[in-house]
């Protein structure tokens, strides 16, 4: 955020750098205004460039708003993935995985209100959009929950069974809590992940021992 409001110094900067500064801006204001109530005419004047500048580089508001949601997902998943260190045992893994992702959306709360609250409830294309970030992270985790079922069991065939579901649930309330931690204040990023890696793993190491739930109690 620290390029925004350089742009009228009369020092020309590459379109990149400016457009990266335009997106800062336009983030900042969607994540706390929402997508409807945000301007251009804001927009603009947060980054320090004139309106017909933002329209020249980004073509509409729909566009930098689609540009903003990809932008900050690609910056989380990058975090989830870059933190979880290949060889360590399937609870540190988790645990890291969890732990980038509550960082990131506690250090970036206007990207993480971009993603979790406004493109979801704007309509297509956006929430295709954040649909694709999902998937990639859901992706990620499964493959995270597979390995150490599998290991626990060598049985492929209940770790197909179980886990697809489970990192769809883990995803879920991963996104819902991180709103939560979000806008509770006193609520770390460590305290939100502990929390639902010890309600995650719990059940997770039951499963791992063939120790399986049913409403029949057998």
């Amino acid at each position: 955020m620290g390029a925004v409001g350089a742009g009228r110094s009369g020092k020309r900067m590459p379109r990149a750098v400016r457009e990266q500064q335009m997106l800062d801006a336009a983030v900042r204001t969607f994540g706390q205004r929402g997508y409807r109530a945000a301007s251009m005419d804001e927009i603009a004047e947060l980054a320090g460039v004139s309106k017909p500048l933002v329209y020249l580089y980004l073509n509409s508001k729909e566009e930098l708003f689609t540009a903003c949601i990809r932008r900050e997902a690609g910056a989380l998943i990058e975090a989830v993935r870059g933190a979880v260190e290949p060889g360590l045992p399937a609870d540190r893994q988790l645990w890291e995985g969890l732990a980038a992702f509550f960082r990131h959306t506690a250090e970036h709360p206007d990207a993480w209100a971009v993603l979790h609250r406004q493109a979801r409830t704007h309509g297509e294309p956006f929430a295709a959009e954040v649909a694709v970030m999902r998937d990639e992270i859901v992706a990620f985790v499964t493959g995270l929950i597979g390995a150490a079922a599998r290991e626990a069991h060598r049985n492929a065939e209940l770790a197909d069974r179980d886990v697809a579901g489970l990192a769809q649930a883990l995803v879920g309330a991963a996104e819902s809590l991180a709103g939560w931690a979000n806008e509770t204040p006193g609520v770390s990023a460590k305290e939100a992940a502990a929390t639902l890696m010890n309600f995650a793993w719990e059940g997770l190491g039951n499963l791992m021992r063939g120790e399986r739930w049913s409403p029949s109690g057998r």
